[in-house]
């Protein structure tokens, strides 16, 4: 069994702090609903849910030996008629401040059609210059389809900035938010026009994942995410398998980052199943999967996030 103290990074961690301010839009109850209901039961989000600041975060990346984390508000503001978020930036920008060497932050400046796009790249480069946003989260199920013609000027102004965009991409997991915009047919016309974008493909575009890897081998700059997902699969270890072996094949070890969409996750769980992940011989033999490496083990963990977002590798914590 792999033993090694890797470098691990996670994106994708949702701090929030208006939940009490918005809990009374009915919508809001419904969103809960739908996602416990579906996808906090598949991705095994049954462990005890703490608050959602950032000391929560920080206790327990030291407790599961995570080193740095992107802090990431959560949206969602379709379900109060776009009335409000469930948090902000300036808020996050805030939470995370006391821990500059393992928090960073992960912009999120949408609804980008629904607010307007140049008022999107205004905050984005805002953010970007002058509080060392790292990535940037694109959440289209609440905004509309990601090749609209309107959104071109938002990826140049990435490309740009050299920022990676994180986009959420397959099923919309909750209500009342449809499908059709982030299918990754829609992610492969973007690519067309901009292949200098940064992406990294969250959620492994499950149920579409197969062509994402198609696609993660067709764009150089298209990267697989396994945020979320990653939690099913330390509660169905074949699953990952399977999955991540396919893009493995398709991407190779260089294009696969971890993340945890926390706090739908069990943070401990998904860090040790990647911690300790290998492909069953019988699997290699009968699909074709690679073997699992530390070297494997370690870019997927840390080392491909942090070269995408510019990041330090020294370790900020030992191994739990």
């Amino acid at each position: 069994m792999p033993d090694q103290d890797y470098f691990i990074a996670a994106s994708e961690c949702h701090l929030m702090d208006k939940l009490p301010e918005v809990s009374y839009y009915p919508d809001v109850s419904r969103w809960f609903q739908s996602a416990m209901t579906g996808v906090a039961r598949v991705w095994d989000a049954s462990h005890d849910i703490k608050p959602l600041i950032a000391s929560e975060l920080i206790k327990q990346m030291d407790a599961t030996g995570i080193d740095v984390a992107f802090g990431l508000r959560e949206s969602m503001m379709d379900v109060t008629g776009f009335a409000a978020p469930m948090s902000t930036n300036g808020w996050i920008i805030e939470q995370i401040a006391p821990y500059p060497d393992r928090l960073y932050l992960e912009c999120n400046v949408g609804p980008i059609l629904h607010r307007g796009v140049k008022h999107a790249i205004w905050e984005l480069e805002f953010l970007v210059k002058e509080r060392d946003a790292k990535l940037c989260k694109v959440y289209a199920c609440e905004d509309g389809p990601l090749n609209d013609p309107e959104m071109w000027p938002f990826y140049e102004k990435a490309c740009e900035l050299d920022i990676p965009l994180t986009i959420h991409m397959g099923m919309a997991y909750v209500v009342p938010q449809p499908n059709k915009y982030t299918h990754p047919a829609l992610l492969d016309e973007v690519l067309l026009a901009f292949p200098d974008l940064k992406v990294i493909a969250y959620h492994m575009a499950w149920p579409n994942h197969e062509e994402l890897f198609g696609l993660a081998g067709k764009h150089r700059n298209l990267h697989i995410g396994i945020s979320g997902v990653v939690g099913w699969f330390a509660r169905a270890p074949y699953r990952g398998y399977h999955m991540i072996g396919q893009a493995l094949e398709w991407a190779t070890e260089d294009k696969i980052v971890f993340g945890l969409d926390w706090p739908g996750v069990d943070m401990q769980k998904c860090v040790d199943y990647m911690r300790t992940f290998d492909i069953p011989q019988e699997l290699q033999e009968q699909y074709g999967y690679p073997a699992i490496t530390d070297e494997t083990r370690a870019k997927i963990l840390g080392l491909n996030l942090a070269k995408l977002a510019n990041l330090d590798t020294t370790k900020r914590v030992g191994k739990s």
